[in-house]
């Protein structure tokens, strides 16, 4: 199971990423804008994404993923730390870094990591 202790590792394994807060909860930031946030109950992760990739990614995996009318019209996800997959998290907290990182940090990341983006 996922918990915020493993999240949190993860997440700082990403260049620029610090812990800090958000709306009185524990939060990871990328110089001071928002990545991921652990939500009041403790169980849910609030993580950014797109419009067009929350989509696809709340009828791809239902049980894990999920939307509330708060965050309906902004580009965030809610996440069932109990039900999401390592992998499928990951993937989610590193397509969110990459769009808040700067664009020097995402370069370099990828050039220490053979990416090809």
């Amino acid at each position: 199971m996922v918990t915020w202790p493993s999240v949190v590792k993860y997440a700082l394994s990403l260049p620029g990423v610090e812990e800090s807060t958000s709306y009185g909860t524990a939060a990871l930031k990328v110089r001071g804008k928002l990545l991921v946030r652990l939500k009041e109950d403790g169980a849910t992760l609030v993580v950014g994404t797109t419009f067009a990739d929350r989509d696809h990614l709340l009828r791809d995996e239902p049980d894990a993923l999920f939307l509330t009318d708060h965050y309906r019209d902004h580009e965030w996800i809610l996440v069932r730390m109990a039900r999401v997959k390592v992998a499928l998290l990951r993937s989610l907290i590193e397509d969110a870094w990459r769009r808040v990182a700067p664009a020097k940090l995402v370069r370099e990341y990828d050039a220490a990591h053979g990416a090809n983006a």
